[in-house]
């Protein structure tokens, strides 16, 4: 049962995954509540093995379902023969259908489950789309330069968090469309890039080859190619076109007033960080907008 600190309502089961993902399921009525838990306790016990505690949500809504669908798994005492007899028989209907249910990877692969795009791993969300670059950072990099690379404070300013959220949220659901009017103000369109980078898995800088890119920041730009090189494709090649980008709102510094310092301050923390923070994290932010401001000098060179 839940505790209280969990849930303010009365009557809550609290379940918890093998994987940490917890789900409270509340009912009014006590009784029926009370044999739900029966049911769950039961059926846990009856299925405990490895691929059964892997799917933690099917049970729930399978359970959730069935009882629904009779109005309660028995109105009566668990302890009756009727009780016992109603609940072999849900046992029994969770027992075929997990047996027959598709994997996660089948259910993926045919499109009934999609990644979200923001908070993913780099290369998972690529090759759902077969590409080495997500389509949503190409999407805002050309909805961006569309709208005018001249334009004051790009970004720098914020854009209305509301909004961003609401780009999020049509971007994980395959819904979005940057051509709707709702998303005209262009410093939406790049907090929203900003977030995905930030939110990233793995920034795009790969933890692996941090202090190496502070290592070479201080020798001749060829250390930093060969480094460069050696990355995934998904990281090489999304680096390369949003650095391209970045170059270009450089070019328009005296409209837009973003210099080169000013965008390695912003991207800086963004793009590349240690995997454990350590007491240097003052060093390690010089580190990381020198990183940045380097690529972006060096651009031509590094990614010719």
């Amino acid at each position: 049962w839940a505790t209280k600190d969990k849930s303010s309502k009365k009557n809550v089961l609290e379940l918890k995954g093998k994987n940490g993902v917890e789900f409270l399921l509340q009912y009014d009525t006590e009784s029926i509540i009370t044999d739900w838990h029966k049911v769950l306790v039961d059926t846990i016990r009856q299925l405990i093995d490895k691929t059964f505690v892997s799917y933690p949500p099917i049970l729930f809504k399978c359970l959730l379902l069935l009882s629904l669908a009779r109005g309660s798994v028995t109105s009566t005492a668990a302890t009756t023969t009727a009780a016992e007899t109603e609940q072999k028989k849900v046992r029994t209907k969770l027992m075929k259908f997990l047996m027959k249910r598709p994997t996660l990877q089948t259910v993926k692969e045919k499109g009934y489950i999609r990644e979200n795009v923001f908070g993913c791993d780099l290369a998972t969300l690529c090759a759902h789309e077969k590409t080495t670059v997500p389509s949503f950072v190409e999407k805002c990099i050309n909805a961006v330069e569309r709208r005018g690379l001249d334009i004051d404070g790009l970004y720098r300013v914020s854009g209305n968090l509301a909004v961003i959220q609401k780009l999020r949220f049509k971007a994980d659901h395959d819904e979005l469309d940057l051509e709707d009017g709702q998303w005209e103000d262009v410093h939406v369109i790049t907090g929203a890039l900003k977030l995905f980078f930030r939110e990233l898995s793995e920034p795009l800088f790969p933890y692996s080859h941090f202090n190496k890119f502070i290592s070479a920041i201080s020798e001749h730009s060829l250390t930093i190619s060969l480094i460069l090189s050696s990355l995934p494709a998904p990281n090489h090649d999304t680096m390369k076109l949003l650095f391209g980008h970045l170059h270009r709102v450089i070019e328009y510094g005296q409209d837009n007033r973003m210099t080169v310092q000013n965008v390695a301050i912003v991207f800086g923390p963004t793009l590349l960080r240690p995997e454990m923070e350590s007491g240097n994290i003052a060093m390690h932010m010089v580190f990381q907008n020198q990183i940045v401001e380097f690529v972006l000098n060096e651009y031509n060179y590094l990614f010719q």
